[in-house]
């Protein structure tokens, strides 16, 4: 082998040599003729050869040029960089402290995927706004409002109502929990957001991804016309505001909690709850259905697959149905929410005023939602009597993200006294969150439809 590779070294520069330096044939005055005309073939040949190596030169250059301008390097903006370190951070929370890594792995990663720099007039069509590119026909699951009814579903297969059947008057912290999404509906409102604008980010006060994305796509797509002005696309900030906020909810439900609340109340104990039957766990999803869907039809795509879900869950006899549901249907679908939620949240789109706006509503909803659970915890008290009440700390799992939000209510149980646990307590008004969140977005497509 090394003998190969000298032997073609050597022919490589003999051939650079004979370019370089061609040979000259001795001739006499008899062949002076031929000479001259060989020797006037040779410049024009050298000439030809110049231009030859010239043309490659420029071609070469070109490429290469080419090759640069079409790189991430030479597109990359300030504004990318930002974004693919907040698609760092996200990871980190997720890898590193466990943050609800179901979500925000697939949302990193999507941050990532969609701010890779490329040149936006190449044509590539790799972006996720790009008609055609595979990116925008997973998206469509989001802007056509696909994937939220299906995440539903396996919610729903996943989902026990049996702690909201057993105490009912649960189910009204959670319709106070939803306090939130009227809170932002204002504030939008007051920042200069249309009506359907405000409505979509007022959704993500109830911390419920799902509900929020769908919410979105259908007042908040970049189409919705609202007396004479089009609504913005904020589907993409809205989606990453949500699910952020319900990662971070061990972070900011905690300090509200404590500080509405006194040492006596937060160790208050309930009672077990009572026995459930089969039939009350079957009626209770055909209930629902009807009961919610007459008051708000416009929440009966979310709502009708919830419940489909529960009752594949509840009857006994679709228990591959309600297997699929609630495993892998419920995870490709977070797969492919995840990715096209961080994807589209593209530097040059996402990166904007109201984007900032939507996140600092976002926090507002999510700290208003949670007191009003627990203040209205501590009203229903005083009408209750001592072996009913209801500890407030509960009252914060109003919220619709589950079962995260429950689980703060347990640990924030436990940190008071460390043999009271409210996480099966705490389970009623999470659910009853989740239907509460979904009336509420209901009721505003049905207005602003």
């Amino acid at each position: 082998m090394k003998k190969a590779i000298t032997v073609f070294g050597a022919l490589l520069i003999l051939a650079s040599i004979s370019w370089i330096f061609p040979v000259k044939n001795p001739g006499n005055s008899k062949t002076a003729g031929v000479e001259l005309n060989s020797a006037s073939n040779q410049v024009e040949g050298q000439s030809n050869g110049e231009n030859e190596s010239t043309d490659f030169s420029k071609a070469a250059t070109g490429g290469v040029r080419k090759f640069w301008e079409d790189s991430g390097f030479h597109n990359a903006t300030p504004k990318h960089l930002l974004m693919i370190l907040a698609g760092l951070v996200f990871l980190y929370l997720s890898i590193r402290h466990g943050f609800e890594p179901l979500l925000l792995v697939p949302i990193g990663m999507g941050i990532l995927i969609g701010n890779v720099p490329f040149a936006l007039d190449a044509g590539l069509g790799i972006g996720i706004y790009e008609k055609g590119s595979v990116l925008n026909y997973l998206y469509f699951g989001v802007t056509a409002g696909i994937y939220p009814p299906l995440i539903f579903l396996g919610l729903g297969a996943l989902t026990d109502f049996s702690y909201l059947i057993s105490n009912p008057k649960t189910l009204l912290l959670g319709a106070v929990a939803q306090l939130g999404i009227f809170v932002a509906l204002l504030g939008a409102l007051w920042l200069g957001f249309t009506l359907p604008e405000a409505a979509s980010i007022g959704i993500i006060g109830g911390a419920d991804g799902p509900t929020a994305i769908f919410t979105a796509s259908r007042l908040a797509n970049g189409v919705k016309i609202w007396n004479g002005i089009t609504s913005a696309n904020l589907i993409g900030p809205i989606a990453i505001a949500a699910y952020s906020y319900m990662a971070l909810i061990p972070i900011i439900q905690p300090p509200v909690m404590r500080l509405l609340t006194t040492k006596k109340e937060r160790l208050i104990r309930m009672k077990a709850p009572r026995q459930v039957s089969t039939t009350e766990k079957i009626l209770f999803p055909i209930i629902g259905l009807l009961l919610t869907c007459f008051i708000a039809p416009g929440a009966l795509p979310l709502l009708g697959m919830l419940f489909l879900g529960n009752i594949l869950r509840e009857s006994g006899v679709t228990r591959r149905l309600a297997e699929t549901a609630r495993n892998s249907l419920i995870d490709i679908c977070t797969i492919l929410v995840g990715l096209t939620v961080g994807a589209s949240t593209q530097a040059d789109v996402f990166l904007t005023p109201k984007s900032l706006m939507i996140f600092g509503l976002g926090a507002c909803a999510f700290v208003f939602s949670t007191a009003g659970g627990v203040l209205f915890a501590k009203l229903m008290n005083l009408f209750l009597k001592p072996e009913n009440r209801v500890n407030p700390l509960i009252g914060s799992a109003g919220v619709s993200a589950v079962p995260a939000a429950a689980r703060v209510s347990q640990v924030e149980g436990l940190r008071a006294d460390p043999t009271n646990h409210l996480l099966m307590h705490a389970m009623g008004p999470n659910v009853a969150g989740v239907i509460g969140s979904a009336v509420a977005a209901g009721i505003l497509l049905s207005f602003l439809a």
